[in-house]
């Protein structure tokens, strides 16, 4: 059994391997499972991703300002459910 995460979005809690984690990186969020530091966890689908960047929700969870691509969006639609 996996760790237990919170989605920053919707705040639903699920196993860390059923969601999706970013993590800051020279201050832009990233998108990266090895990428090190704190992580912070969307649930696969666009409306989580999109709520957590229109609360600020990624600069709380990993605690410093940053810097969203528009972008990242696309991954739910393009590599996600490939």
């Amino acid at each position: 059994m996996s760790p237990v995460r919170t989605c920053a979005g919707c705040g639903r809690r699920a196993e860390q391997a059923e969601l999706v984690r970013f993590g800051a990186l020279e201050g832009d969020l990233v998108l990266g499972r090895t990428v090190p530091g704190r992580g912070a966890y969307t649930c696969t689908n666009i409306a989580c991703f999109e709520r957590a960047v229109r609360q600020k929700s990624f600069a709380r969870v990993l605690r410093q300002p940053v810097r969203v691509d528009p972008t990242l969006g696309r991954l739910y639609t393009e590599e996600l459910h490939d």
